[in-house]
């Protein structure tokens, strides 16, 4: 049984969390309106952005990194194509897959951000060095995999 004091820790980092996502998400929504797109289509960007090896991403790739429907990502995926900010390619190997890569236009228009995004990143983590954010990522994780392990338990009783 967790302790009264350890409790209280684990309440406070949940609300922290919590407000850390609110802060996110505005920070997300206006990065997303000086493109003028929204923040879920900015979040697709930035998935494909980090998932791209060069031969482009699928949509369930990004799904699952969004943790979001794959229909969902297809549909707001054709927005972002007609908008120009990525194209969309049925993978060479196997057609059902289609592939997404950013266009020129949305590179350009991501590296016009850099400077805002790093000066950005600089306050939010201004007193975190690299091996703290290391250490911090590798707890989240631990975390992150162990809620996903509570959620199934809490379906499965709920059920």
């Amino acid at each position: 049984m967790i302790e009264k004091k350890l409790d209280k820790t684990i309440r406070e980092f949940i609300w922290n969390i919590v407000e850390i996502h609110a802060q996110l998400d505005d920070i997300h929504t206006s990065w997303a309106g000086l493109l003028g797109i929204t923040q879920p289509q900015w979040l697709i960007l930035m998935a494909i952005t980090e998932l791209d090896e060069g031969r482009g991403v699928a949509g369930i790739e990004i799904a699952n990194k969004l943790r979001v429907h794959p229909a969902f990502v297809t549909n707001q995926t054709k927005i972002l194509e007609k908008g120009g900010f990525l194209s969309r390619q049925p993978a060479t190997d196997d057609a059902r897959f289609i592939l997404m890569s950013l266009t020129a236009k949305a590179t350009a228009e991501i590296e016009k951000l850099s400077k805002r995004k790093l000066a950005l990143n600089s306050t939010m983590f201004n007193e975190l060095d690299e091996k703290t954010l290391s250490e911090l990522n590798a707890a989240l994780a631990t975390i992150a995999r162990n809620a996903r392990l509570a959620a199934r338990l809490l379906a499965i009783d709920a059920s």
